[in-house]
């Protein structure tokens, strides 16, 4: 049982909605779910909801997972998602965000960085075994003590949530709402190499107040969202906007652009959550006629270095706001004016929305000594990226910064005084939502043996794209398989062999 605290939390926030319209659609699944992970679509309304986030909050309880520790989920972008998050919180327990590009060696660090107690898996994801992946991890991290998965064919050993909520427990826990307390853990790569970033539901509440008040999204809005929810970008983007809007929220497993518009069409959703790139590409063609309802698109820059060089944005009646990325430190938005024209990004404090006078800051930015780009406002979680303590009792310890530095190199512009993100963190590499050292990138090529090169291009899309070379492209994917590395490195070593 959960005791009510002014203190707001995601478990308060739906609640809220829950008391208000019970017998609303909540969560809808994408329409190739089955194709996905071999699981029939669902669609759940608050109150089939609520059952489903007790009767898994009951499982993780009655398993033994104690208040407060930490449970790792690796699933896609459908309903079991947000239940398992939801539950979890429900039973008092902090969610550590796993990317579904993760294979095992990213997956054992961060089950040991982050000091596991459980896994929440899908049995497989586009084919892949991710039952196996989890179990094969959690062999190697020594607080694992729980694995458990939705799906069929879960291999011996893992529990099923399916069962679970077939059969649910009654069991609660007491606990009281607290904002302040962690809420999730995701990962992000700086300079320093992996870094584990606790946040709480303030902080998420932060984050998607500044994109949902930017964006103008409504009470009882259709969200669809077709991002990836495995960071903190991807949870405030999709989770925070569906229960902050007291609406419908549609999930779209990325990505397949014809699954994409019919269940837009289907659903009726006014307002779309996508990638930046995708953005623009939809803003090429008639939106209006193909979807009357759409009003919103919300494009998420995981490279905002791209964002002054993209095109206007020109469809008629549909708007579309930037949310800067900038990895797992943290974003802020800018909705597009009459123009189409990105919004300069002034120095300094600034509000959600942006555009009205007064309105509650939503952070800030500043230019470092380093000539980057730093954050700090609400959303923002400063101790992961603190400096390490001096080695030496002699030498006294910086002063805290209120502040992150993000990486991003940033000048002001001469004419107006805004902000130009000019590029990446220097030494870090990112392909899409996947981040690394790019001087880990020579340390897996040595592994293949002499002559084999491994190197990440820019891409207009992506930031970068990998491409791989070795004397035998075969026998390195096999290598790079075998050290559990995610797909991307393995693929980097795919044939390119012309065959006419």
């Amino acid at each position: 049982m959960i005791q009510n605290n002014p203190s707001p939390t995601l478990e308060g926030l739906f609640r809220r909605v829950l008391a208000r319209q019970p017998e609303l659609t909540a969560l809808i699944d994408p329409v190739n779910k089955e194709r996905v992970t071999g699981l029939v679509p669902k669609r759940l309304t608050f109150e089939q909801a609520d059952r489903a986030i007790s009767a898994l909050a009951a499982h993780f309880i009655d398993a033994g997972l104690p208040a407060n520790s930490v449970i790792a989920v690796q699933l896609p972008n459908t309903v079991e998602f947000t239940l398992t998050v939801l539950a979890a919180h429900r039973a008092g327990l902090i969610v550590a965000l796993l990317p579904l590009l993760w294979r095992q060696a990213e997956l054992t660090v961060a089950l040991n960085r982050s000091g596991a107690r459980a896994i929440v898996t899908m049995s497989k994801i586009d084919g892949v075994s991710h039952a196996d992946l989890a179990m094969n991890a959690a062999a190697e991290a020594f607080s694992i003590r729980h694995v458990c998965g939705f799906g069929n064919d879960l291999p011996e050993g893992m529990a099923s949530l399916d069962q679970a909520l077939a059969t649910p427990s009654a069991t609660t826990r007491e606990l009281r709402q607290d904002g302040r307390r962690a809420a999730i853990v995701s990962f992000d790569v700086t300079a320093d190499g992996f870094c584990a970033v606790p946040r709480t539901h303030l902080h998420l509440i932060a984050g998607g107040l500044a994109v949902f008040l930017e964006s103008g999204i409504g009470q009882g809005a259709r969200v669809m969202s077709a991002f990836a929810p495995t960071s903190f970008a991807g949870v405030t983007s999709s989770l925070l906007l569906w229960l902050l809007s007291g609406g419908t929220l549609t999930l779209h497993h990325p990505f397949d652009g014809e699954v994409l518009g019919l269940q837009l069409e289907e659903d009726g959703c006014d307002s779309l959550v996508v990638p930046a790139q995708l953005a623009a590409r939809l803003g090429e063609t008639d939106l209006p006629s193909r979807l009357p309802k759409l009003r919103n698109v919300i494009g998420l820059w995981r490279a905002p270095e791209q964002i002054t060089s993209s095109p206007a944005w020109t469809v008629e009646g549909v708007r579309l706001t930037d949310v800067y990325l900038f990895g797992e430190v943290g974003l802020f938005g800018a909705r597009r004016g009459p123009d189409g024209a990105p919004m300069p990004i002034q120095p300094g404090p600034h509000g959600a929305p942006r555009h009205v006078p007064g309105s509650s800051i939503a952070g800030e930015t500043l230019i470092t000594p380093k000539g980057t780009l730093g954050l700090r406002g609400p959303m923002i979680s400063v101790a992961p990226y603190a400096a390490p303590p001096p080695l030496s009792d002699a030498t006294p310890p910086p002063p805290p910064l209120d502040y992150v530095d993000t990486g991003y190199a940033v000048r002001l512009d001469r004419t107006n005084g805004s902000l130009c993100i000019t590029a990446p963190p220097s030494g870090i590499m990112a392909v899409g939502g996947y981040r690394f050292l790019s001087q880990d990138l020579q340390e897996w090529a040595k592994r293949l043996g002499q002559g084999a090169l491994l190197t990440a291009l820019p891409d207009r899309l992506s930031g970068y794209r990998l491409a791989g070379r070795a004397q035998d492209n075969a026998r390195a994917r096999d290598a790079l398989s075998g050290l559990g590395l995610n797909p991307l490195m393995v693929e980097a070593f795919r044939d390119r062999t012309n065959r006419s």
